[in-house]
């Protein structure tokens, strides 16, 4: 396609659909529909000229221009709170129950990888010499050593906040570096099995194993499922580059990469009632089975909320995906 010939011949289309749009909505039916008309068009010229020759320039001028107008045409719509409701009993519930083909093998796997570290660890005294000093493991392991205090050392809700927002960042990462072919998440992974599974071996190799996991496990039901669901969504994510399915690429992770930006927001709920539990529940003075139990009942309920709510919407269709109407436009594609 000669670039110099095709805008000569749609040059005054874009000027005209400028110069409505300009016009705002001072326009007659005739002018209205004659910008829908021109919106339609310049979006498949904008398709053409990215898939024939890519010119920086006029492509950018082009998306200005269809954005515009797309917004003219469909109008703009204000979030409200029935949004956030819908997202919070549909949308997302929807999207981690769609993924958990993808979660559920993640989360089975690294369990057992921690597992397995901790019983190596904790089975082997050389591993654990190479770990620290003697003094040093006893000082953690021992009777209100290092890993009993960690969780009372800071004010409750000051100590919540700050496990809370580490835990959506690392969460936030997995799901925004899975678009690196998911290897970026594999290491995150790979690591917080790693601290869990010395954690485990240490206390184990110090008879102490029951202690620690009363203490892991009020909180960590639900915050490793989080992080696991993350995970497996961006492992899905970095999957969806290497096979996009039926659809375009750049289609199939516009539709994931909107999915995995509401699960963002959904797991960062569910891990702030994880910090809150870390936070108030864990280092509280509840015998250790009742704290258990809140960290299962927890656990339990999140569970339930995706498989009841999330396994309804799926089936009724929904994707986890946002509105059509919010959706960035999808142009035609060229033969």
């Amino acid at each position: 396609m000669d670039l110099d010939v095709f805008v000569t011949a749609h040059r005054a289309e874009w000027d005209r659909l400028d110069h409505l749009l300009r016009r705002g909505r001072r326009l007659g039916g005739a002018e209205a529909d004659e910008l829908v008309a021109l919106y339609q068009r310049t979006a498949t010229h904008l398709s053409l000229i990215q898939t024939s020759v890519p010119d920086p320039l006029l492509t950018a001028r082009l998306t200005q221009l269809v954005a515009r107008a797309r917004a003219t045409v469909t109008g703009t719509r204000r979030a409200s709170w029935r949004d956030a409701v819908t997202f919070l009993t549909t949308g997302f519930p929807a999207a981690v129950y769609r993924s958990r083909h993808w979660w559920v093998p993640t989360a089975l796997v690294s369990t057992l990888l921690a597992a397995l570290i901790g019983w190596w660890i904790g089975t082997h005294p050389e591993v654990q010499a190479a770990i620290g000093a003697p003094a040093e493991l006893r000082e953690m392991t021992r009777p209100g050593g290092q890993y009993e205090t960690y969780y009372s050392s800071h004010p409750a809700a000051s100590f919540a906040a700050q496990v809370w927002t580490n835990n959506a960042q690392a969460a936030a990462t997995c799901l925004v570096l899975g678009a690196f072919l998911g290897i970026p998440v594999l290491g995150i992974l790979f690591l917080n099995m790693l601290n869990l599974g010395v954690g485990i071996g240490l206390m184990a190799g110090a008879g102490r194993l029951d202690v620690f996991l009363g203490l892991v496990l009020p909180h960590g039901l639900l915050e490793l499922t989080a992080v696991f669901v993350a995970a497996g969504t961006g492992l899905r994510l970095g999957w969806t580059v290497i096979d996009p399915g039926p659809t375009t690429r750049r289609a199939a992770l516009a539709q994931q990469g909107r999915a995995a930006i509401g699960m963002a927001i959904g797991l960062a709920l569910v891990l702030f009632v994880s910090g809150l539990i870390e936070g108030f529940v864990t280092p509280s003075g509840l015998p250790t089975w009742a704290r258990i139990a809140i960290g299962i009942a927890a656990e339990l309920a999140f569970l339930a909320y995706v498989y009841v709510l999330g396994g309804r919407a799926a089936r009724a269709g929904d994707t986890g995906d946002v509105e059509e109407a919010d959706r960035s436009a999808e142009l035609p594609t060229a033969a």
